[in-house]
């Protein structure tokens, strides 16, 4: 009989831009792999790739009859299918998960924490509030805790978060060897993507992948971009992500709309074809206020970008200043336009510093790696291996 595993996360998104490798490389070493998360329109996509989902609403916010409501679902999912793990995934949704796995009386249950919800750039009084939750969530709700950053596995081992062989470095990774990979990349449709874009030879292209909201530093790369381009009309822009209608603070949306209308703009949306714009692209940049471990910067890196990020938790872990790219202060606009001009006036550099990129990014950030260990854990814990706890953490 197939050992089962419950993934739980808030959004199907998630799973398909994150999840969708784990649950793969699950499925090929023998595991029946659940999901649990809120249909926002992409299980119809998501059904020829992914069995057994389940369409349980999670709310991305503390709400308390919503969240009571999907922790009684997803309980009810527990009790009835007796899953082996329960592995949770982004902040609410993972404490939501992990309280109905207490409840369920879950055999294992493992966080991956993408990135701790508390950051530095919260007021004093919300960091200490939200890291007493992922502290003590941790502590009596957890039985393994997996980090992607290294600052964040850091401050778990060194405040107890739990015990130290239950916390494991996991790190972040994409397949840097088969997907993106430059020398896989057909160079016709890169070229019909430079046509569709007016991108000529003399251009130099910047690229943005995210959510366009204000905490990704939009707004900053934005008015820095439109600075930049009166002394270098050059510089393109590529502006790859959606524009959520919804987002609380609707005056940024309507201000990073009318700053999208600018010639050397080129917002583009939602797009699958991310590894080929990459590829055309010469310089990432991410002026983002908070992360976990981003995997968009993995993906530019692998494809040969340049990187331009905030000094922040997780970028400061992919970024090496002056070797593959610069960091700058978070909401700087100054130090932004500075860090693209100064790879706008030395191409060169930019060339020696995507090619440092894709190194680290085969040195540091290969999926395959992030794989093996988290199926290495499954295997202990659902006892294909024999050993679990004190001998573990040297194994990973």
């Amino acid at each position: 009989m197939k050992a089962k595993v419950l993934q739980i996360c808030a959004i199907d998104f998630t799973v398909d831009k994150l999840l969708k490798p784990l649950i793969e490389e699950s499925a090929n070493n023998g595991y029946e792999t659940h999901v649990a998360c809120t249909d926002t329109g992409l299980f119809n996509k998501l059904s020829p790739d992914v069995s057994n989902l389940h369409n349980i609403h999670i709310k991305r916010s503390i709400s308390p009859i919503s969240n009571i409501k999907s922790i009684v679902a997803l309980y009810k999912l527990m009790k009835r299918e007796q899953f082996d793990i329960v592995h949770v995934h982004t902040p609410i949704a993972a404490l939501l998960g992990r309280v109905a796995a207490k409840l369920a009386r879950a055999k294992h249950v493992v966080y991956t924490a993408h990135g701790f919800y508390f950051h530095e750039d919260m007021s004093e009084k919300q960091y200490k509030f939200y890291y007493m939750i992922e502290k003590y969530a941790a502590k009596f709700l957890t039985d393994w805790l997996l980090l992607q950053s290294e600052e964040d596995y850091r401050l778990a081992i060194e405040d107890r978060f739990l015990k130290k062989d239950r916390i494991i470095h996991l790190s972040n990774g994409v397949d840097v060897l088969n997907k993106f990979n430059p020398d896989l990349i057909i160079e016709k449709e890169c070229n019909q993507l430079k046509g569709q874009l007016g991108i000529k030879e003399s251009n130099v292209v910047f690229t943005f992948i995210g959510r366009m909201v204000e905490e990704k530093g939009v707004l900053e790369l934005l008015r820095s971009f439109k600075l930049l381009t009166k002394e270098h009309p050059n510089a393109k822009l590529l502006m790859i992500g959606d524009l959520p209608e919804s987002e609380r603070d609707t005056s940024s949306i309507h201000e990073i709309k009318a700053l999208m209308n600018q010639d050397n703009v080129h917002f583009l949306g939602y797009r699958d074809d991310i590894k080929n714009l990459l590829s055309i692209s010469d310089v990432f940049v991410l002026p983002s206020y908070r992360e976990g471990l981003p995997r968009s910067i993995i993906e530019a890196m692998a494809m040969e970008n340049a990187i331009i990020a905030t000094n922040i938790r997780g970028c400061r872990e992919q970024v090496i200043s002056g070797v593959n790219g610069y960091l700058v202060n978070r909401r700087s606009i100054e130090e932004l336009k500075s860090a693209m001009e100064q790879m706008l006036r030395n191409q060169v550099e930019i060339k020696e510093m995507a090619k440092e990129s894709r190194v680290f990014a085969l040195e540091k950030f290969n999926e395959e790696k992030v794989l093996t260990k988290q199926m290495k854990l499954f295997d202990q814990l659902t006892n294909r291996y024999t050993q679990v706890g004190d001998k573990c953490e040297k194994d990973f």
